[in-house]
């Protein structure tokens, strides 16, 4: 990177913790734990259907970490449940110490942990900005310059002066972030805390989060499972898996990784021994073959028709069955459905198969997967999801280059067509 400053260095971090071990949250469950424990018995208090789940023993959350973030980088963290996210960027704020390892921070670090971290509930708002100011080494005075925006930012004018143990999460929320972004920091550290907010007050955020890297300087590390706010916001991206980085680089491919939805070049698919999601409750009929008809691959051209061909065994009685086609980004946001309904009936076990035809022209370049959903309407009208697959993939090309490059990432999916002039 040059001779860009250095915001953030981790150097070979490790944190580790206790299986089985007192800490339970409470005297009467550590007791639990201990006579459990004691008589050779497992623990009553452990976390059962965790990958973790032992009776002793050590959990090593974040193993060997090393990385460097540079001033007014967006970086994302992303990984599934329990790769270490969190743990990190609680060793980053000093909440929780490393067990071994060693970090440098150039800076003072605002971070929003939680909902409510930072703040006192017997405080009002406003007593709680000065608060936060003093913690970041704030003058009263200094605060007192950056108050009003703060108040404005967070939208809870009318409430600024309650105790916030009154807030609701989404105010506590929109207070958190207001105080963050406005008072006197180098870092600031968001995990997860937008999702409680309301739409239209996380995209404010993510501008404002924008906007202080861009034109302040700002170091952003930002946690998240919602793929979108991290392509938004983000320049740099690092997936953890098991407590180890696993990539460190561009945000499109970091998403891939982490979805592990590389596009399949499979053209036709089998659902023999495919596990079937936990909420689908019914077993009437099973997709056994999804794939493309009349291809030897899975790119198709801009008006070329994709010919989807599906196959299903039942082994009860069915009527007015319907199916559902829904293609999706590569990072899993919904672009498009397609419905047909009421095309299958049987009277008793039985193997059917259906074809369809789909066009997509105003679908722009990019690769794309998808998800089969059949159901039927029950009495009163609702769907009643009989089978749930992931469907095959593929990739859209253009013919011929356009004038313009379209940005899919920023402008979305679906192009529409060119507007007519007038006068």
């Amino acid at each position: 990177m040059g001779n860009q400053e250095i915001a953030i260095k981790i150097e070979n971090l490790y944190k580790r913790y206790r299986l089985g071990a007192i800490g339970g949250g409470t005297l009467t469950a550590d007791l639990q734990s201990w006579w459990a424990v004691k008589r050779g018995k497992e623990d009553p208090n452990t976390q059962i259907g965790s990958e973790n789940h032992q009776k002793h023993g050590t959990f090593m959350a974040v193993d060997g970490i090393d990385f460097e973030i540079y001033k007014g980088q967006r970086v994302g963290i992303i990984g599934g449940n329990g790769a270490g996210k969190s743990t990190t960027l609680k060793m980053l704020s000093r909440v929780t110490a490393p067990t071994e390892g060693e970090i440098k921070i150039n800076g003072r670090i605002s971070s929003m942990l939680e909902v409510g971290t930072g703040f006192h509930p017997e405080l009002t708002g406003r007593e709680n900005i000065y608060l936060n100011g003093a913690i970041l080494g704030m003058t009263h005075a200094e605060v007192d310059m950056k108050i009003e925006s703060i108040i404005d930012f967070s939208e809870c004018r009318e409430f600024i002066d309650t105790p916030v143990k009154r807030y609701s999460s989404g105010m506590y929320v929109k207070l958190a972030f207001a105080v963050s972004s406005h008072l006197d920091s180098e870092i600031l550290i968001m995990d997860e805390v937008l999702a409680v907010g309301d739409m239209k007050f996380q995209q404010k955020c993510l501008n404002k989060m924008k906007q202080l890297a861009e034109d302040e300087g700002r170091t952003i590390l930002y946690v998240s499972h919602n793929m979108s706010t991290i392509t938004q916001l983000c320049n740099r991206c690092i997936v953890l898996k098991k407590g180890k980085i696993v990539f460190d680089g561009d945000v499109d491919e970091a998403i891939k990784i982490y979805m592990d939805n590389g596009l399949d070049s499979e053209i036709r698919k089998h659902y023999d021994s495919y596990v079937r999601p936990s909420w689908l409750q019914l077993d009437d009929l099973r997709i056994t073959e999804a794939g493309f008809m009349e291809k030897d691959s899975n790119i198709y051209f801009d008006n070329e028709p994709i010919l989807l061909n599906v196959k299903w065994r039942n082994k009860k009685e069915i009527h007015n069955l319907c199916l559902r086609w829904e293609i999706r980004t590569s990072d899993g946001i919904p672009i498009g459905t397609s419905l047909i309904e009421n095309f299958y009936n049987s009277d008793g076990s039985n193997e059917g198969n259906i074809t369809l035809a789909y066009q997509f022209p105003n679908l722009t370049e990019g690769e794309f997967i998808s998800m089969i959903t059949v159901y039927y309407k029950d009495e009163f009208g609702n769907n009643i999801n009989v089978d749930c697959v992931p469907g095959p993939s593929f990739e859209k090309k253009l013919v011929q280059e356009k004038k313009i490059v379209w940005d899919a990432l920023h402008w979305g999916y679906v192009e529409f067509g060119e507007p007519e002039l007038k006068g």
